[in-house]
C-alpha cells in the first residue's frame, strides 16, 4: 500500500504553487489504479482514464491561462457505480442492468464536482444495488481493506471501492452513498473519513436509490477538511472553505448509555474508543452518559420490514420480473422481503419515525456531537461471510450503529481512531439534524485532538 494521499488542500496547494500538475496527478493514481499487484480491478469496475487524462490536461491549459474554475480543480476522485454519468451506463454493481441505456444526463451531484474541476478517474465497485454492508460483490469481486491483505478482509459496503480506492491512493477522494452507513462503514473499516450529511442537503437526483426514504449522498476521504469542501461542493455551493478552526476545550459529547450501540462490540474496538474519548477528555471535552431510549424504539418500528425493503422492492419489481436469476441471492431474499410489507405497516413506519426523531432530537440537543464506535467490528475476514447465515449476523452487526443515525436523519461522520499498525477502528460523530457546518468544525477538532 502507498504511503497515504495528501488532503485536498495540499494538493490544492501543490497545484497552485506548481508543485504538481492536474495531469501528474491523474497519472499517478491511474498508475496505482492498474499496478496489477493492488486492488484497483477490483475496487473500480471501470477506469475512465483517457477521459481523465484529458480533463487533466484542459485543467492544466486553464490554470496556465489564469483560468482554473477552483482551487480544486485538477485533483482526481472516483465515483460510486450507481451515480449517472451521461453516455455511461449505471449499473450500480450488478449485471442484471447490464444491456441498459446510457444515462442520458450527468447527476448533479457529479456535475457539480466536475464543474470546480475535479478529474473522474471512473465507477468505484459496490455492493449489488448498496443493499449489504459488508462490501462483497460476486460479480466484479471484492475489494479488500488495506488491514491485513494476506487474510483477506473485507472493505465494509456499500461504498466498498470507493474506501478501498481513497486507502490505497487511487484519487484523493470517492463520491459514495449512505443508506444506513455506507460511507462510514467502509471509512471505519479502510481507515479512512466517510461523511452522512443530512440527506436533503444534497439531491438524490440521477442516483440509483436504495430507499428514498433514508438514502444521503457522502464523500470518503483522507480527512475531515477534504469531506467537509467536497460535501459543500455537492450541496450547492459555489466555493468551499475549510471548517473554522475550533478548540476541543468546552466542546460536549454525549454517549448513549445501555443502548445497543455497545452490545457485541470487539475488544479492540472498545479499547480504541475509549482511548479516544480520554483523549478528548484530557483535551478539555466534557463527556457525558446519557439516556436514549428512543434508539430501542428503531428496530421495532423497523420490525415490519422498514423502509430500505419496501422501497427497493417497489424500484426493482420490474427488474425482478425478467433479471430474478441475475441477482446476487442474498441481495435478492433482502430486496424480497419488502414484498411483505403493507401500506398500513409503510404508514405507519412513517408516523413512528417521526416521533422518534422528535423525542431524540430533545435528549441530544445538549451536546456539539454524539459518540460511539461507528461498527462494533474491525475488518472480518471475507473467508468469515461464506456461510449466509454469518453473512446476515456480521451484516447487521456492521451496519447497526450507523443506520441507526438514518433513520434519525441526523448528519454523521467515521474518523479513524485506532493507533498506528492496529487494526482499523471508527470513531462516529453524529450531530443535530442540519447541522452539518457545526458538525465539520467539531469533527475537524476532534481530529486534530486525536492527532496530537
Amino acid at each position: 500500500m502507498p504511503d497515504a494521499t495528501p488532503s485536498l488542500a495540499a494538493a490544492a496547494a501543490d497545484l497552485a504553487a506548481g508543485r504538481t500538475t492536474a495531469q501528474a496527478l491523474t497519472e499517478a493514481a491511474l498508475a496505482r489504479i492498474a499496478d496489477p499487484a493492488g486492488e484497483g480491478s477490483r475496487a473500480f469496475v471501470a477506469v475512465q482514464a483517457e477521459q481523465a487524462l484529458a480533463s487533466a490536461r484542459a485543467v492544466d491549459a486553464l490554470r496556465a491561462a489564469g483560468r482554473a474554475p477552483s482551487p480544486w480543480a485538477g485533483i482526481p476522485i472516483s465515483v460510486k457505480d450507481l451515480f449517472d454519468q451521461e453516455g455511461v451506463p449505471t449499473l450500480a454493481g450488478s449485471i442484471a442492468l447490464r444491456g441498459a441505456p446510457p444515462a442520458k444526463a450527468t447527476a448533479p451531484v457529479v456535475a457539480r464536482l466536475q464543474r470546480a474541476g475535479f478529474v473522474v478517474l471512473g465507477r468505484t465497485n459496490m455492493v449489488e444495488f448498496a443493499f449489504s454492508g459488508l462490501g462483497v460483490n460476486p460479480h466484479y469481486g471484492t475489494p479488500l481493506s488495506p488491514y491485513d491483505r494476506a487474510t483477506g478482509r473485507l472493505p465494509g459496503g456499500s461504498s466498498s471501492g470507493a474506501a478501498v480506492a481513497v486507502a490505497d491512493g487511487m484519487g484523493f477522494a470517492g463520491l459514495g452513498s449512505d443508506t444506513g452507513g455506507s460511507c462510514r462503514v467502509p471509512a471505519a473499516l479502510c481507515g479512512i473519513v466517510g461523511y452522512k450529511p443530512t440527506a436533503k442537503r444534497v439531491p438524490l437526483d440521477g442516483v440509483l436509490p436504495l430507499s428514498f426514504s433514508l438514502d444521503s449522498i457522502g464523500p470518503l476521504a483522507n480527512t475531515v477538511g477534504c469531506c467537509a469542501a467536497l460535501h459543500t461542493l455537492m450541496a450547492g455551493a459555489e466555493s468551499a472553505t475549510p471548517p473554522a478552526p475550533r478548540p476541543v476545550a468546552g466542546l460536549r459529547f454525549g454517549i448513549p448509555d445501555k443502548t445497543f450501540l455497545f452490545d457485541g462490540v470487539e475488544p479492540a474496538v472498545i479499547a480504541a474508543f475509549e482511548r479516544a474519548v480520554a483523549k478528548l477528555q484530557a483535551a478539555g471535552a466534557h463527556i457525558e452518559h446519557f439516556a436514549l431510549p428512543e434508539l430501542a424504539d428503531i428496530p421495532v418500528a423497523n420490525a415490519t420490514g422498514g423502509f430500505a425493503a419496501a422501497e427497493s422492492y417497489a424500484w426493482h419489481r420490474p427488474l425482478l420480473e425478467k433479471a430474478a436469476a441475475q441477482y446476487d441471492p442474498r441481495i435478492l431474499a433482502r430486496i424480497r422481503k419488502g414484498a411483505a410489507m403493507s401500506a398500513a405497516d409503510y404508514i405507519a413506519l412513517q408516523a413512528e419515525r417521526a416521533r422518534i426523531i422528535a423525542a431524540a432530537a430533545q435528549r441530544t440537543a445538549p451536546y456539539d456531537a454524539v459518540l460511539c464506535p461507528t461498527t462494533a467490528l474491525t475488518p472480518p475476514a471475507v473467508s468469515a461471510v461464506e456461510d449466509e447465515a454469518e453473512y446476515n449476523r456480521i451484516n447487521l452487526l456492521l451496519l447497526r450503529n450507523t443506520a441507526a443515525f438514518n433513520f434519525l436523519d441526523r448528519c454523521s461522520i467515521s474518523l479513524p481512531c485506532h493507533a498506528p499498525g492496529e487494526a482499523p477502528v471508527g470513531l462516529m460523530l453524529t450531530g443535530a439534524h442540519d447541522g452539518d457546518a457545526a458538525l465539520f468544525a467539531t469533527a475537524s477538532a476532534v481530529e486534530a485532538a486525536l492527532a496530537a
